[in-house]
């Protein structure tokens, strides 16, 4: 089994285990990466603070949005991907869909929200509260600051596009599998140095600049971001893509007959899925690592929200909790050759499940039970129990993204790499595109059904425990199972190069 350790040495292998031939692709690519993370992180913020934070509104009207708005948007976005790949090149879906984003995101900041009080319908949302159950009130909140849900919504689909889709689908095309568990160890630390870099930039705006110049300032920066990363995947096609190792590469892109005669449509691309019980697998993943730091964030912003009821207060918040998420992430991507190569991919995937599911039995079982360690949390610390359960809370989503945007990010994206072009492209559109907001949707369906009952997130958050164990389980098991069709699917040489010793039984 080759080791990179022998290969690089013990430092190298660690922070740059790459081959200077292999600069001129690998550096471009971390470029799109950054600017494309640096987006997803301040969007995220952006996003969370808007819909949460606004006039008679709260952490209740997320379930609403990634049902009615958000799971509709991410079919119609995978549809019209779909159909864009099927008559134009991928160089062109690439600009065609940034671009879009883009211009959106100059509107609403520029043109919409300066103006949102006469766009949006105050005293008909206040009519609704009075006559309808106050289970109902998320969607009044999701109806009343409409703008704010469809900057929401479309910020939400950058993650799930842009990055996963579009940057993503791209890196698998042109890395092989004995370049992955270098590559993508690496790539993951540029992504989650984005992420600290966000954080910290939103935090350096003063905190006496008003809410509406804040967000001019940070729009402004997320299109000059995108702007650099179209450039840098020109020039990428234009200079490196060109020898014949990528020729299989431009024949995709081109969109030869055979292609256009095969236009796939979303049902045919969801079928790879119920077809396929390796992309099924993937598909649990994606789809359960969703549901639930989905309906995990969900309880913690609305403790957050109590506790930092302003817009400028809770996005500081937030920002510091991207720095913690891009240091935890940072640490961990820089060894995560290392990780792949000594304990193979199936103990490398499992770290996600395993430790979402400690770190989210802590978290819920502080939440349920601080009033009864009211007194000896405020001796202990001198501050209140919401303080200490948003701490908590804040601990766990820094824990399961670090994990995701390295171990998870990583092993899932080289699932895909031994799989042929049909499949994974259309495979991995269904799943990043559908897949993920099935997952978010489904929690945000079980959260509804949950407000409907119980009214509050709060008192709603013992089923939603015992929902994620069950959920996790099931995630462990599909990771378990993929791992044997993985090492199965690339051979013995295969798993020698990702350090997977032998097959790993079910």
């Amino acid at each position: 089994m080759p080791n990179i350790d022998n290969e690089f040495g013990k430092l190298r292998s660690i922070f740059w285990p790459l081959h200077r031939s292999e600069l001129k692709k690998v550096v471009p690519m971390m470029i799109m990466l950054f600017f494309i993370c640096f987006n997803y992180s301040i969007l995220r913020n952006v996003k969370d603070t808007l819909v949460v934070t606004a006039a008679s509104s709260g952490a209740e009207v997320l379930p609403f949005i990634k049902v009615w708005v958000l799971l509709p948007m991410a079919v119609l976005f995978t549809y019209a991907f779909t159909k864009l790949s099927n008559r134009f090149s991928q160089e062109k879906v690439f600009y065609i869909i940034i671009s879009f984003f883009l211009i959106f995101f100059g509107l609403f900041t520029y043109v919409f929200y300066p103006i949102r009080d006469y766009l949006h319908p105050n005293q008909l949302a206040d009519h609704l509260e009075t006559i309808l159950p106050a289970g109902f009130k998320g969607m009044i909140m999701m109806y009343r600051n409409w703008t704010f849900t469809l900057f929401y919504v479309v910020s939400e689909l950058w993650g799930s596009i842009v990055l996963t889709v579009l940057f993503w689908g791209f890196a698998n095309e042109i890395t092989k599998i004995k370049e992955a568990r270098r590559f993508y160890g690496t790539l993951s630390v540029i992504a989650s140095s984005a992420a600290i870099i966000a954080g910290s930039f939103g935090k350096i705006i003063p905190a006496d600049v008003s809410w509406e110049s804040t967000l001019q300032i940070l729009v402004g920066t997320v299109i000059v971001s995108g702007c650099i990363a179209m450039l840098t995947y020109r020039w990428m096609n234009k200079n490196v893509l060109q020898g014949p190792e990528y020729t299989a590469f431009h024949e995709v892109k081109i969109g030869q007959p055979v292609l256009k005669k095969k236009k796939l449509s979303i049902k045919e691309s969801l079928s790879y899925l119920a077809n396929s019980k390796y992309l099924l697998c993937i598909a649990v993943l994606v789809i359960a690592y969703n549901l639930v730091i989905n309906m995990v964030e969900i309880v913690w912003k609305d403790q957050l929200r109590q506790l930092y009821p302003s817009p400028g207060d809770f996005k500081h918040y937030m920002d510091s909790m991207t720095i913690a998420v891009g240091v935890i992430a940072t640490t961990s991507s820089l060894f995560m050759s290392k990780l792949i190569s000594r304990f193979g991919w199936t103990r490398t995937a499992l770290i996600t499940p395993v430790s979402m599911l400690i770190t989210s039995a802590g978290f819920f079982t502080f939440m349920l039970f601080r009033f009864d360690m009211q007194d000896f949390v405020y001796m202990l610390t001198g501050t209140t129990p919401l303080a200490i359960a948003v701490f908590f809370g804040a601990a766990q989503v820094c824990t399961s993204k670090g994990c995701k945007y390295s171990a998870f990010d990583a092993t899932k994206e080289m699932a895909f790499i031994p799989l042929d072009h049909e499949t994974k492209l259309n495979g991995k559109a269904a799943i990043d595109g559908v897949g993920s907001r099935l997952g978010k949707s489904g929690g945000s369906f079980i959260h509804q059904g949950l407000l409907l009952s119980f009214a509050t997130v709060s008192s709603s958050a013992p089923y939603v425990a015992i929902i994620l164990m069950v959920v996790i389980g099931f995630w462990i098991i599909a990771a378990r199972s993929l791992g044997t069709q993985f090492c199965q699917l690339i051979g013995e040489k295969g798993r020698e190069e990702i350090g997977e010793a032998e097959v790993p039984a079910v």
